[in-house]
């Protein structure tokens, strides 16, 4: 006797919910099951059947996979989690019986069966034993953007999926880092996701989509939306900020950001940080800053030399006087030894007092050689510039003498270029006179970079010549650490605890 042939699984995508953008092929498995399954309430109506109804045979075996709970509570031991997971586990067992059978199994899903979709559940627990085909389907996504009638997504732009699910704050701050973004799920979480949208600063951006291609459809501004009319079967959507006016609702006038970027690309680039140079008009900045930064259709960037600081900063407050967003593009922190000082003097002068001006935070350069090499400045440190350009010698030494003595672990900023090649020597023979020789000194060089190179000496081997304007000097405390663990990695970490006196 042979042995039986088992049945084929079919994860069938139905699309939004006009039944005609089922695809062919959907229609086709379809056709061809033995099996029709499909997810409910326990109401028993299933969106999934409806949508598929012309199809389904006098002669179709039906099994109504009926979820035991959905946002109400639960009295199973295990909770909503513990119920569902039961559910899960008792319909992949039926569905298997069928295969076993050697009967073809059709699973119907909404959109597409592999994208926020009950399908997945029963692919996961039974695509390994048994041969199986997705048939993708339109999403909700697709639908929502098509309905609204404009473009979801542009040329380098990137689109964010998000379930309303989520914390209110990572919401906000995903809202705020993307071009374009669709939030999924909503129904009860409307007024957090709403929320999230105003604090982000894209609320009169958003759109609304109800029930995209099926009865009942709704499409408006997100602001406008009843929070107690927003079914589950709805999206908030951001589309394409290319090309698009801007939005009623928006803030009139202009206003100048000054960004903090990091140390390098946009591994260190904070949410804040990505959601306003995106929605700037025009990026002002060093162009070896203003680089780091993806260019946008539609902005305009003004890269200039890194000595015009002043000028750079009435620049960009004239373009914001006239009603542009303005980003000043600064590296690592804008308010250490950067931008934001010198926009803030110049939007002090009274012809500029009405232009608004937020500065937003970045990664320093501080904070990454200390991450790189461990936990340097994990105690009191000073930062210290040691260029000369703006302040004399003589004051820069006063203040190193006062941190040695101190005994404070030093960030040393600008220590060195090709104009300046003393000033590291000088300060290393002052701090001597307080510190021991062995004293630990990170040298973090384009930390973040491709030519990043983190290495940690001794105080009495700092060379000069190994020092340039793209490092930064990290000097430990008497109580600084240096240790190797392991396979030789080394670390460093002052201690939070000082010895008692």
């Amino acid at each position: 006797m042979s042995e039986q042939k088992t049945g084929r699984l079919y994860g069938v995508g139905l699309g939004p919910g006009d039944p005609a953008l089922m695809t062919v092929r959907a229609v086709e498995i379809i056709a061809e099951a033995d099996v029709v399954a499909y997810h409910s309430a326990r109401h028993g109506r299933s969106i999934a059947r409806s949508i598929a109804a012309k199809h389904i045979r006098a002669d179709h075996v039906e099994e109504p996979l009926v979820y035991p709970v959905t946002t109400e509570t639960t009295d199973h031991p295990g909770g909503y989690r513990g119920a569902m997971e039961e559910f899960y586990a008792e319909a992949a067992a039926r569905l298997a019986a069928h295969l076993d059978a050697g009967r073809t199994v059709a699973v119907l899903a909404e959109g597409d069966p592999l994208f926020y979709g009950s399908y997945m559940h029963m692919h996961k627990r039974l695509a390994d034993r048994y041969p199986t085909e997705v048939i993708p389907g339109v999403t909700s996504v697709s639908a929502a953007a098509a309905r609204l009638g404009t473009p979801l997504v542009e040329g380098e732009e990137v689109l964010t999926i998000l379930p309303g699910t989520l914390p209110q704050e990572e919401l906000t701050a995903r809202l705020a880092a993307t071009d374009a973004a669709v939030v999924m799920k909503l129904g009860r979480t409307f007024p957090a996701v709403r929320g999230a949208f105003e604090a982000s600063g894209r609320l009169p951006e958003a759109r609304y989509v109800e029930r995209a291609t099926m009865a009942g459809e709704r499409v408006g501004d997100l602001a406008g939306v009843d929070p107690d009319s927003v079914p589950y079967f709805a999206v908030a959507v951001l589309p394409s900020r290319i090309g698009a006016p801007r939005p009623e609702g928006a803030p009139e006038g202009g206003e100048v950001a000054v960004v903090g970027t990091g140390p390098a690309g946009p591994l260190w680039l904070t949410p804040e940080t990505r959601g306003a140079l995106a929605a700037a008009d025009d990026l002002v900045g060093y162009t070896t800053y203003l680089d780091r930064v993806p260019v946008r259709p539609g902005q305009v960037r003004h890269g200039s030399d890194n000595k015009v600081e002043s000028e750079r900063a009435e620049f960009a407050l004239d373009l914001a006087r006239r009603g542009r967003r303005v980003a000043v593009v600064s590296g690592g922190d804008p308010g250490v030894f950067a931008m934001a000082t010198a926009v803030l003097e110049v939007a002090s002068q009274d012809e500029y007092a009405q232009v608004p001006v937020r500065v937003l935070p970045g990664v320093t350069a501080a904070n990454a050689a200390a991450a790189r090499a461990g936990a340097p400045l994990g105690h009191d440190y000073a930062t210290i510039s040691l260029s000369d350009r703006l302040k004399p010698w003589e004051v820069i030494a006063e203040r190193l003498r006062a941190a040695a003595t101190a005994d404070l672990v030093l960030a040393l900023y600008n220590p060195g270029s090709r104009s300046r090649t003393w000033q590291v020597g000088k300060a290393r023979d002052l701090l001597l006179e307080h510190r021991s020789p062995d004293t630990p000194v990170v040298l973090g060089r384009d930390v973040g970079g491709p030519a990043e190179n983190v290495r940690t000496v001794r105080l009495a081997d700092l060379d000069p010549a190994d020092v340039d304007m793209r490092t930064i000097l990290l000097v430990g405390s008497s109580q600084t650490r240096w240790v190797k663990r392991g396979a030789g990695q080394q670390i460093v970490w002052t201690p939070r605890r000082y010895p008692e006196g």
